[in-house]
């Protein structure tokens, strides 16, 4: 492996002198090699500096590296050679109008006019539109072939999105899902609002991630000035962030029971899911976890009294989670219905670079709790949850073994007194200058990662925003194949994708 790219820390403040300034040739080899050679992207990004337009990007491998260079536009894309690059190189020319010559697959990510002034558009929108008219689905001809259409509006109250499906009587051939009809222009704002706004933003990326997100943008901003959360904070922002886990696998385990129309655990895992969601309302007043995450700490501590009342109910919930999660995993209809239905393969799943329980259902054992721990992670034990299928069953069976190992973790945590020095809203808008740093957090979902970059003067430069959903849609396509269209609904919800956080 090359020693070019830099090795980092996360959530460690690096100089930007202090990034490695490759030639293109020098900077896309490296990548490329790293990439192939079982490597991963976590960021790939260009940013304007001064009159110039620069690539980024951070890779890991069981450590994390990052590199830069000036952007040749066009430039050889590299996703004829190493496919996790490919929505990468997709998202950059929506942004900047620069166009990787030769993407098997460039299409539009989102759904705006790019940020750069005077650059052409690279896919011919008129913005004007409010839905997009020229987006060139995937076809495939033959007489027997035909296309199901569904959405952008939904009959539920989820974000809008288009899926296409190519089908030969019931079986799905290619399902094309088209995303970015609400983009909501997060990134930019992040360069535009005054700091104490920043993590109010952050936590309202994606509502159901609140503490991911908000984690990643209060410890990108703790290492850039220096800030160090008390161990207090960094309990309590353990235990949010496994109880933001539990309410969302518990809840996906419900709408999977719904899906095979088995009731009693639908409603039972529905009915549990809110009590998970009101123990964030004990410890902060928010069901989300809304305001409790700040740049320093946290603004909540956990008192005794509500010490005692989170374990009286952890202690409740803990036989009637066991008892529910039995209900559904020991009903042979059940597992007929979850069983080699929607497989991703491993290799699939690698090429994709699949994260989260997503990633682990189809044999990739990566976690950021264990891989690039931070808070109190460094002193759990992470166990590794991979399976080997790769399907339906799969991907409920990580979700059923994660809730029992987040429910230890926030009991083993929550029994112990924490004190903790309560923080304000934010931080002064001061940052250092020309500073780089990258978060990432295993959030439900996955790995969540937030970098950012400030200027001579410490301003920000560059917001980088990573939602798990953005590797994991393709995955959804992917576990389409070959299937009947009638498991589109169970498959959906075995990955439950974020519309809102990839749409930013």
């Amino acid at each position: 492996m090359s020693n070019a790219f830099l090795q980092i820390s996360n959530a460690q403040k690096v100089s930007r002198d202090a990034i490695p300034h490759l030639s293109f040739d020098e900077f896309r080899s490296q990548a490329l090699d790293m990439v192939t050679n079982g490597g991963k992207v976590v960021h790939y990004f260009a940013y304007p500096d001064k009159d110039r337009l620069k690539f980024l990007a951070v890779l890991r491998t069981d450590k994390l590296f990052v590199a830069g260079c000036d952007v040749p536009d066009p430039y050889p894309s590299f996703t004829r050679i190493c496919e996790p690059f490919h929505l990468f190189e997709r998202e950059m020319a929506e942004q900047f109008g620069i166009r990787p010559q030769g993407h098997p697959w460039l299409k539009m990510v989102r759904y705006h006019p790019n940020y750069a002034d005077g650059a052409a558009d690279v896919f011919g929108n008129d913005y004007s539109q409010d839905i997009p008219g020229n987006y060139k689905y995937y076809q495939v001809e033959g007489e027997e072939i035909h296309e199901v259409a569904v959405g952008p509006v939904h009959a539920g109250v989820i974000e809008p999105g288009h899926f296409r499906f190519n089908c030969i009587g019931e079986r799905v051939l290619h399902l094309e899902i088209q995303l970015g009809y609400q983009h909501r222009g997060i990134e930019k704002q992040l360069l535009e609002v005054p700091a104490k706004r920043l993590p109010i933003l952050a936590e309202n990326i994606a509502g159901d991630t609140t503490i991911g997100h908000s984690l990643c943008m209060a410890q990108n901003l703790e290492a850039l000035t220096g800030v160090e959360p008390d161990q207090g904070a960094r309990v309590i922002r353990t235990i949010a962030l496994e109880l933001e886990r539990l309410a969302n696998h518990i809840g996906d385990l419900g709408a999977l029971s719904g899906d095979v129309a088995f009731l009693p655990p639908a409603n039972y895992f529905g009915r549990i899911r809110g009590d998970f969601l009101n123990l964030s309302l004990l410890i902060c007043g928010n069901r989300f976890g809304k305001g409790l995450v700040r740049p320093g700490g946290v603004r909540f501590s956990l008192a005794n009294d509500v010490r005692k009342v989170l374990n009286e109910r952890l202690a409740e919930l803990r036989p009637e989670v066991t008892h529910v999660l039995e209900l559904l995993f020991n009903a042979v209809t059940v597992r007929a219905r979850f069983e080699r239905c929607g497989a991703v393969s491993h290799e699939d799943a690698d090429h994709l670079g699949l994260v989260g329980p997503a990633g682990r259902a189809s044999g990739m054992a990566y976690d950021v709790r264990r891989c690039f721990p931070t808070e109190h992670y460094p002193h759990i034990g992470i166990q590794k949850n991979k399976k080997a299928t790769g399907d339906v069953y799969a991907r409920a069976r990580v979700r059923y073994d994660e809730i029992l190992q987040s429910l230890q973790i926030v009991e083993s945590l929550a029994a112990i007194p924490v004190e903790t020095q309560c923080v304000n809203e934010g931080i002064a808008d001061d940052l250092p200058a020309s500073s780089f740093s990258v978060a990432l957090n295993e959030a439900w979902r996955g790995e969540v990662s937030h970098a950012v970059l400030t200027d001579e003067n410490g301003k920000i430069l560059r917001y980088k925003i990573k939602d798990p959903s953005f590797h994991n849609w393709n995955g959804l396509a992917m576990a389409l194949r070959d299937t009947g269209i009638s498991d589109f609904p169970l498959n959906n919800k075995s990955f439950n994708l974020s519309y809102c956080g990839f749409d930013l």
